[in-house]
């Protein structure tokens, strides 16, 4: 049976890059203390993670003004989000779609139409999102950094929900990295290195979107520097 993500993983520069990224992202959580990590820690990832994807949907408001339950509707949507993501990990491991709409009903409860929330209205999209689901089914030598960034990508780019797919991408990244072993506490917070380059981030995912290997190539370089970002992020970092 073939890999779906092997031939990504393998394209030039792509397996020393990411394991480069692997690296840094490894020292920081064993030089950090990983073992040491608490619920603490993990809350304020997750918390700084609705604060950075709020952000890139236009919202602008700080850990102290969500922890709180302020912020507009986008941002108290991240914030529900974060509260509830990894409790969906057996979810994403049994039925990634599933998985997804529940993710974009807690996002989206303040901002979509009724009929909206949690279902795919893009039959286009739809039909992305299962083969995604499928390809996460198989077995995969690919590493775990590699598959969090295609599935982020592809989650944004088949744009199969009304709103915030960009919101649903990033909150599926952060559940490969946890369930693919590279973030075990979650504590890293991918949504803010994506945050911290807005521009480099969405030019990534358009030529993502343009679905040329070079595009695919493109996409995959910066997230690489963006997993570097999301480590220097954590709260262990700190």
């Amino acid at each position: 049976m073939s890999d779906p993500f092997i031939s990504a993983a393998l394209l030039e520069g792509i397996p020393s890059t990411y394991a480069g990224a692997r690296d840094g992202i490894d020292s920081i959580l064993r030089d950090r203390g990983l073992r040491r990590s608490t619920p603490d820690d993990t809350a304020r990832s997750l918390l700084l993670g609705a604060v950075a994807t709020a952000s890139l949907e236009g919202s602008s408001y700080d850990a102290e003004t969500l922890a709180s339950g302020g912020g507009d509707e986008v941002a108290r949507g991240a914030v529900r989000l974060s509260t509830e993501l990894l409790g969906l990990l057996p979810v994403w491991n049994r039925s990634p779609i599933q998985a997804l709409a529940r993710i974009h009903s807690l996002a989206a409860s303040e901002t979509a139409d009724i009929a909206d929330l949690g279902r795919p209205v893009n039959p286009d999209g739809v039909a992305r999102l299962t083969e995604l689901a499928w390809m996460l089914g198989q077995p995969t030598e690919a590493p775990g950094l590699v598959v969090a960034a295609l599935v982020n990508a592809e989650i944004t780019a088949a744009a199969a929900f009304a709103t915030l797919n960009g919101v649903i991408g990033r909150a599926a990244e952060r559940l490969v990295l946890l369930s693919k072993g590279v973030d075990p506490a979650s504590v890293l917070v991918p949504e803010a290195g994506h945050a911290a380059e807005p521009e480099g981030y969405r030019a990534a995912l358009a030529a993502y979107a343009s679905g040329t290997p070079t595009g695919v190539h493109q996409w995959l370089m910066y997230a690489a520097q963006a997993f570097t970002r999301a480590a220097e992020a954590s709260p262990l970092a700190r």
